[in-house]
């Protein structure tokens, strides 16, 4: 799980992809979870936390540039 100095190091270009990529994984666990596929219940949790992290970061960063 990546914590969120990994993410406010990236640009934001970065984490528009890295955004992407966890709300894929997200929508794979949700649906493996509904088929009884899921392996490992606990990245569910992971994933929706590090997405709250990198909309965090952006909402932060789109706040001080509009000062």
């Amino acid at each position: 799980m990546a914590k969120t100095e990994d993410f406010k190091a990236k640009t934001d270009d970065q984490l528009a992809v890295e955004l992407g990529e966890l709300k894929r994984e997200a929508f794979n666990l949700r649906f493996q979870a509904a088929t009884g596929q899921l392996e490992k219940a606990s990245r569910v949790k992971e994933v929706r936390r590090s997405i709250a992290r990198i909309k965090t970061v952006q909402t932060e960063r789109s706040r001080s540039a509009a000062k």
